[in-house]
């Protein structure tokens, strides 16, 4: 690593990804600093043994302090949170679902006036499509987990309909010029794609950025951020090892896009060491209106348990972890709007299955699938559901020994949770299944809500008053007597700047708005970058 770059990113998911891939096109020298590992194609954890050791769990009882893996679970007196943690960040671990929220949403008062009316949204957009390239199944209404939501549809008087996934059906080349594989559909997108079908992070932006110079490293934590007379140092140390010893690296641009609890945490440690900083930091987070849960032993086989690759059951093809989804629009009323997913649990999830569904009286059918194993008997008709809607963004990132923890006090009262359950539970009665809300309700977990989709806590607005950042993603300098003031230079680009729910899965939206800023970024600094597809080259 050098002393000094011209941009520093922290975190390499969406945001970073696009942030690396812009401005090392911009002929910016680029610098990613990534918590986590990096995960070639094919070393997923497709074992259980594996994929507990890719597990990191802080909050409660757990310190938190250990080695980098691959899901960062929060567990949080309110609420938990899961977030992917690797070279790629959340797009390692998601369900690539690509979904543009309804327009009502943008439209929303804690968004600045004319955010989605000047064409830049829309621009955002065009370009998020083309390199995360969304695509539809052509085969999703042959998989059981489709025809089971299809079936059960009548019961919330919307047809099911095929979802739009950031995964490449057929052989190609992307515009990052990487060759991926065609989908085999497995079932694993959520434990990490070893085929190499799904167009994450990994696979797209992030090797743009290599093939235009940027460096990146990886096990590299970012504790805090300083100002300096030219620009900004980014105080780190190596993942997992003693705190209060750090490392630093200087430069002109930093662009902190390391996730909603990530970008929040590294801010809040900053005000500490005297970053003078906005007032709402921390502040306006939203769960996404998330919940996922399952319909335990229906009429017909859903196969919703990933086979793996290369695959470790003969049940036929499962799909991608979405394929098909039921999206419910209120017209008067936005927040009573919600999309629910047919989804799939990860093959090495498989032999913990039946130790979940024990504790709710389904002992019978757990002891048969321990026997028999999770792709026959009951679980093998057992649906998930993913599901996204709004609460209210009313939680708060405030720092607890040091790290990031969520405080939202009566969450489990917000009208949301009352309204998906019901929602779920007359799916679950027309396909004769058993609602099963939680089946972790008796382990660690506890009865409380976790979210997949944590948004907020670094909201956009028009001022320091009313957020962190401003519509183009910099940073509010809280000691200002312009309440308008930026920070030159400090810039976040991730989930933490959206101010709200999005009622659906927000990874095209997080795309898009840092495609956004930096078309914006390009005209504050002169810069020019393409963002036309690579030749092609070997993965």
């Amino acid at each position: 690593m050098r002393a000094h770059y011209d941009v520093v990113v922290v975190g390499s998911g969406y945001g970073g990804g696009v942030s690396a891939s812009r401005l090392a096109r911009a002929g910016k020298r680029v610098c990613v600093l990534e918590r986590g590992r990096e995960y070639p194609t094919g070393s997923f954890p497709s074992k259980l043994s594996e994929l507990r050791n890719e597990l990191m769990v802080s909050g409660g009882r757990f310190g938190g302090n250990g080695k980098a893996g691959l899901y960062d679970f929060r567990l949080g007196e309110d609420l938990h949170v899961l977030a992917g943690c690797g070279l790629g960040g959340g797009s390692l671990i998601n369900a690539g679902v690509c979904l543009r929220p309804d327009a009502r949403v943008f439209a929303d008062a804690v968004f600045p006036p004319g955010f989605a009316s000047d064409g830049m949204l829309d621009e955002g957009y065009a370009r998020a499509r083309a390199w995360i390239r969304p695509a539809h199944d052509p085969d999703a209404a042959a998989m059981p987990k489709f025809q089971a939501l299809q079936a059960a549809s009548g019961a919330l008087r919307q047809a099911a309909e095929v979802a739009p996934v950031a995964v490449s059906f057929a052989a190609t080349i992307n515009p990052a010029g990487v060759q991926q594989a065609a989908c085999t559909r497995c079932g694993d997108c959520c434990g990490g794609c070893n085929v190499g079908a799904k167009n994450t992070v990994a696979l797209s932006y992030l090797p743009d950025a290599v093939a235009h110079g940027a460096e990146l490293f990886t096990e590299t934590k970012v504790d805090h951020v300083a100002k300096t007379a030219t620009g900004w140092r980014v105080h780190w140390a190596p993942t997992g090892s003693k705190p209060g010893s750090f490392e630093a690296v200087t430069a002109d641009i930093l662009i902190l896009a390391a996730g909603s609890l990530g970008s929040s945490e590294i801010l809040l440690r900053s005000r500490e060491h005297g970053l003078a900083l906005s007032s709402r930091l921390g502040h306006g987070f939203s769960a996404n209106g998330d919940i996922i849960a399952f319909g335990y032993g229906g009429k017909r086989r859903v196969n919703a348990v990933g086979v793996g690759h290369p695959p470790r059951a003969d049940v036929g093809p499962v799909g991608a972890s979405v394929s098909g989804q039921i999206v419910v629009v209120d017209d008067d009323d936005l927040d009573l709007s919600l999309t629910v997913q047919e989804g799939v649990l990860p093959s090495a999830l498989g032999p913990l299955l039946p130790v979940f569904f024990v504790p709710g009286g389904r002992l019978l059918g757990a002891a048969h699938a321990l026997i028999k194993g999770v792709y026959d008997g009951p679980l093998a008709r057992t649906h998930t559901f993913f599901v996204v809607s709004h609460d209210n963004a009313q939680g708060h990132i405030a720092l607890k020994d040091g790290r990031a923890a969520i405080e939202w006090p009566g969450v489990m009262r917000q009208p949301v949770y009352g309204r998906v359950d019901r929602a779920l539970e007359a799916l679950c009665k027309e396909s004769g299944a058993s609602y099963v809300k939680n089946p972790m309700s008796e382990t660690l977990m506890g009865a409380k809500p976790a979210t997949a989709h944590p948004l907020g806590g670094c909201g956009l607005g028009v001022d320091s008053v009313c957020g962190t950042v401003d519509h183009k993603g910099r940073v509010f300098d809280g000691a200002a007597a312009d309440i308008a003031r930026v920070h030159d230079g400090l810039y976040v680009l991730d989930g933490s700047i959206i101010p709200r729910s999005l009622g659906c899965n927000p990874l095209l939206t997080i795309t898009a708005l840092s495609e956004r800023a930096l078309l914006l970024m390009a005209d504050d600094y002169q810069l020019r970058f393409d963002t036309g597809p690579r030749p092609a080259r070997a993965a």
